[in-house]
């Protein structure tokens, strides 16, 4: 009985030569899935944030990601002033904006 077993499994190994190679060519083949459906749209979205952050001027009509709806008054270094009514102002970071509605 144990011969056989041996035996069986001989010719289930002798049936798949072939170099090895299959293995490696379905990691790369994952990897490029992964890379064009989650790693480089997830890159073209942050550069996109960035040229909008990086663009953002006083009299802008934005709206952050809280959902606040208003305009900046002030812009520095990393923060933005939005009025968001009549002397009502708010102070926070410029990489919360979400969009930009009008351009001033």
């Amino acid at each position: 009985m144990v011969s056989e077993a041996y035996a069986m499994a001989g010719n289930a190994a002798g049936g798949q030569q072939g170099g090895g190679y299959e293995g490696i060519i379905m990691l790369v083949a994952m990897f490029a899935i992964f890379y064009f459906l989650l790693i480089r749209p997830q890159q073209k979205r942050a550069k996109q944030h960035r040229e909008l952050v990086e663009a953002l001027a006083s009299g802008d009509q934005v709206v952050t990601a809280g959902g606040i709806h208003g305009k900046i008054a002030t812009v520095e270094d990393t923060t933005v002033t939005v009025e968001v009514a009549t002397g009502v102002k708010v102070k926070m970071n410029r990489s919360s904006i979400t969009e930009v509605k009008n351009k001033g």
